[in-house]
């Protein structure tokens, strides 16, 4: 009987649905990562020219990320998410049977229309299902469990694939097998939640969510300069292997799962516009440093600074979250995904090219990234609500008790 309770409350439970979802898809998403760049270069013989198309490509389903609105009009929600899951771990599971330049393209923006579907819808089910006083450190536990699961993909690549030799192949199947299997798990273990209020399934784009919809795109720009450039760095400017970058990446989860609950506490108390400003600004020296680093162990502890630092940008979604209607919840997290990807569809194959003659201008762009946002924070109200979306006189934030 005690087993019998304790499962069905567990099953009714939307909060630990969330967490699962944020189980598995970092879990599947950072092997497919972690392998990329050793993958391209040494399979499909990529330059840093077709990294840059790849990434692109990849951010293309991101950049289509509103068409999750029209969907909703057929499929609920939270099965939209199991949904994109699904379609996610295929892509994986398919990506080392094709390693060639339109293979690799191919499995990678379906791999991509999974994951992008799938981070708009939970972004969505995340700020309906959790109380507002609640969201910054519920994010902080889903950023702690996101990093477990990647902290288990990179030391299973590790010693796989470095002490056993498995192949890019087995790896990527494994990958792809696993996170099938916990999605069929969540669809046939959880009940269907309906919290939060009545969704709106056309597309909204209201003025006075201006100033979030800016920090969104600069933040997809500020994401590109990590994800494709500052890891490309550390394979092609001082040779880390796989097993290597998988090291280097198990560092990151750890910093994330030791420090991301407490990081989720501190914006709750701290609020939006501070913890903002001092990520960005940390942001300026980060990515200047990246233009002027030549010793790899040193790139190694930047590229850990940089990393933590994406804790703080759940501040982006709370600052949203207390601002937004609950109806337009669903359609913004859509049209803010397509935003964030404007930036993240144009800049890999720009700067990717621009890699190709001065490595070191694309961190400074970067830097320029950073220092947009940092204006652009200094707007955010200590107290953000509806009808205080955006304060007058940034310039005067230390005083404002707005």
């Amino acid at each position: 009987m005690f087993r019998t309770t304790s499962f069905s409350s567990l099953k009714q439970n939307p909060q630990l649905l969330l967490l699962v979802m944020a189980f598995v898809m970092p879990l599947v998403f950072s092997i497919w990562n972690a392998l990329l760049n050793n993958f391209a270069v040494e399979k499909a013989q990529f330059t840093g020219a077709e990294i840059g198309i790849l990434q692109s490509l990849r951010e293309v389903p991101g950049f289509l990320a509103f068409t999750a609105v029209f969907l909703l009009l057929v499929i609920k929600e939270q099965m939209l998410a199991l949904i994109s899951l699904a379609i996610m771990c295929i892509g994986v599971a398919l990506t080392g049977w094709l390693p060639f330049e339109l293979g690799l393209y191919c499995t990678t923006v379906l791999m991509s229309i999974g994951f992008h579907y799938f981070e708009t819808i939970n972004q969505s089910l995340t700020l309906q299902w959790i109380p507002k006083d609640q969201t910054a450190h519920f994010m902080g536990k889903q950023l702690a469990v996101k990093s477990f699961a990647s902290l288990l993909a990179y030391g299973s690549v590790w010693i796989v694939m470095e002490w056993i030799g498995y192949s890019y192949l087995t790896m990527y199947m494994l990958a792809g097998g696993v996170g099938l299997i916990i999605v069929l798990f969540m669809w046939t273990s959880f009940d269907t939640f309906n919290h939060g209020s009545v969704q709106h399934k056309q597309l909204l784009i209201r003025k006075r969510y201006w100033l979030y919809y800016a920090l969104v795109f600069f933040s997809g720009a500020r994401r590109q300069i990590f994800m494709v450039f500052a890891s490309f760095m550390m394979v092609e400017k001082f040779g880390y292997s796989v097993g290597d970058i998988s090291l280097l990446f198990m560092v990151n989860y750890i910093f994330n799962l030791l420090f991301a609950p407490k990081i989720g506490q501190w914006i709750s108390k701290v609020g939006e516009r501070r913890a903002l400003t001092i990520e960005y600004i940390g942001l300026i020296f980060v990515f200047s440093s990246y233009a002027l680093v030549d010793n790899s162990n040193l790139a190694a502890g930047i590229y850990i600074i940089d990393h933590l630092f994406f804790a703080i940008a759940i501040a982006i979604k709370t600052y949203f979250q207390k601002i937004a209607d609950p109806k337009d919840i669903a359609s913004t997290a859509a049209v803010s995904f397509t935003i964030n990807h404007v930036a993240a569809v144009i800049i890999p194959a720009l700067l990717g090219i621009i890699w190709l003659t001065s490595p070191v201008l694309v961190f400074y762009i970067g830097t320029g990234f950073a220092v947009c946002s940092l204006f652009l924070a200094l707007n955010i109200p200590n107290s953000p609500a509806t009808g205080n979306e955006v304060i007058k006189n940034p310039l005067s934030w230390v005083n404002n008790k707005s």
